[in-house]
């Protein structure tokens, strides 16, 4: 819990700090992979996590992070728990940057990709429980929310309208289930399990 408070407030102070008193911080923290493949400003794809475009881009995030991470963090310790925030973050970038690094007028920026990356590792580990929805208020199965979630993420993405970066919320959510296979002892087995395959 205490990981995912302070990643929350760190976020929070930078995000604040860069929207309203410092636009040198966001401008040069923002992922523009144009900037970031010319320049080798790598750092981008971490920094621009702790950015976001407004009040509801930053809530959004941390009301996800908040309620998902701190099982994902008591579920995984702190170890394995920064590193999927943080491998997320990165993994997440990368559409943006195959697709985007000869566009000198492209940005982005949020912590979507990592919150993402925790919150389907929590659909990984824990496929039946439920997950309530503030503007739907039913219990909804948490792979069945991840299955509609993935499916319109990749139907906005083809429709490329808005600013949303539908690329990097696909690619986070794949990664956190990528991560819990590769890197998590016993993953699949607790899976098999859970559906009384093995």
């Amino acid at each position: 819990m205490a990981i995912t408070l302070t990643l929350i407030g760190i976020t929070v102070l930078i995000s604040v700090a860069a929207l309203y008193g410092s636009p040198r911080l966001l401008q040069g923290g923002m992922l523009r992979p144009y900037r970031t493949v010319r320049e080798q400003t790598w750092y981008e794809v971490i920094t621009s996590g702790f950015l976001h475009a407004g009040w509801s881009h930053l809530l959004v995030n941390m009301f996800v992070l908040f309620f998902f991470g701190i099982v994902m963090e008591q579920t995984l310790g702190v170890g394995h728990y920064l590193a999927l925030y943080f491998s997320g973050l990165i993994f997440s970038s990368l559409p943006s940057l195959l697709r985007h690094h000869d566009n000198p007028n492209y940005a982005t920026l949020g912590a979507s990709g990592a919150v993402e990356s925790v919150l389907f590792s929590y659909i990984f580990v824990y496929p039946t429980e439920t997950i309530i929805i503030i503007l739907l208020p039913i219990p909804i199965p948490a792979w069945f929310f991840g299955a509609a979630f993935l499916a319109y993420s990749v139907y906005e993405s083809k429709r490329g309208s808005g600013n949303v970066n539908h690329e990097a919320h696909i690619a986070g959510a794949i990664w956190g289930v990528l991560y819990m296979i590769l890197f998590v002892p016993n993953s699949v087995d607790h899976i098999l399990t859970l559906f009384g395959l093995m």
